[in-house]
């Protein structure tokens, strides 16, 4: 029963912490938690808990704080995770159904994450190994300018604006596109870059600049296609934060620009029986993020994509596993269908 007990009051310290920001006493305790103890068994609790090395005092205050051990020891014990809101889960669906193109709809997924749990939200854009090319499109702009779009088969769309000598009529813009997917059409974007050549075209059409535009086009395309990225959103939500990072935000934010350590993190977090992975503070072993806390999960049907938030160890860790849990769902689905 003291165990039990100990993590009400565990749960509770953390609680507080995350809401206020300040440490917590036993008296805040017992005025706004229902733990049915006296005063004196809650000071005997938090001193068995700081034996533990679950929470700590800050400096002289008489409060105190949770540590890193004792937000994983509250993250472990989260049971089920508490579902979205009707009108969030209203918000998740309108936001995605309405993106018109897979690159729109992961900015959209972001921005709709970074709202709802006030964190930076993350999104690994797709691996696009098997990823093949399915369809183009060349569009005159005018007489200095051809579009051309290219749509892979797993609903990626990319678009180039080309500078042309000429204007190029319907008929050589549709000549020309049904030479590419006639040549090019199925290929997988990781081996584009080095299928292109011009055999199958006329000496006329391979002395068109065109040509060499189009196919420089479709190998940056190809090249951006497999370069791994992410997407994110809410850094500003990182300043409102900011002393919640007591030796310095610098590294953290130099991690979000770099991106590199968070494809690295990303690729080792695995998803417990909750469906999400937590790695608190120095848990992950990236000294640019050892004040922070990662929440992710996988999207669609390839393990390796990756969604998630960061934020200070002081994170509302139930809302943020609940949140990128529920969206991940509803792009999979979205991006399934």
């Amino acid at each position: 029963m003291s165990e039990l007990r100990r993590l009400d009051v565990l749960r509770a310290i953390v609680e507080d912490y995350v809401q206020s920001r300040e440490p917590v006493g036993s008296k805040a305790l017992l005025d706004r938690h229902n733990l049915g103890v006296s005063a004196a068994t809650i000071r005997n609790d938090m001193a068995l808990l700081e034996e533990e090395g679950l929470i700590a005092a800050p400096h002289t205050s008489s409060g105190r704080i949770p540590t890193e051990k004792g937000y994983r020891r509250f993250v472990d014990e989260i049971g089920e995770l508490k579902p979205l809101s009707r009108a969030e889960r209203d918000a998740i669906n309108k936001i995605l159904d309405s993106s018109t193109d897979l690159d729109e709809m992961l900015k959209s997924t972001v921005r709709l994450l970074a709202r709802l749990t006030n964190q930076v939200a993350m999104i690994q854009v797709p691996h696009y190994d098997t990823a093949s090319l399915k369809n183009l499109e060349l569009v005159s702009l005018g007489s200095t300018q051809v579009l051309m779009v290219m749509i892979a088969s797993n609903g990626t769309v990319d678009q180039r604006m080309m500078a042309v000598p000429r204007l190029y009529t319907d008929t050589e813009l549709a000549d020309l596109k049904l030479w590419l997917l006639n040549s090019f059409e199925g290929v997988q974007l990781a081996d584009l870059r080095g299928k292109l050549s011009r055999s199958g075209l006329s000496p006329q059409q391979q002395a068109e600049p065109l040509v060499d535009a189009v196919l420089h086009a479709l190998e940056e395309m190809a090249q951006a296609a497999n370069t791994q990225r992410i997407i994110m959103a809410g850094t500003a939500n990182l300043a409102r934060v900011e002393g919640d990072f007591p030796l310095s935000i610098t590294p953290v934010l130099e991690a979000l620009e770099e991106q590199v350590v968070l494809l690295k993190l990303f690729s080792e977090l695995e998803a417990d029986s909750r469906g999400v992975a937590v790695a608190i503070g120095t848990e992950h072993h990236y000294g640019q993020l050892s004040e922070a806390a990662v929440v992710a999960t996988t999207y669609g049907s390839d393990v390796r994509n990756k969604l998630g938030v960061l934020g200070p160890t002081r994170m509302n860790y139930p809302t943020s596993m609940a949140s990128v849990r529920a969206v991940a769902r509803y792009l999979s689905k979205i991006l399934a269908n």
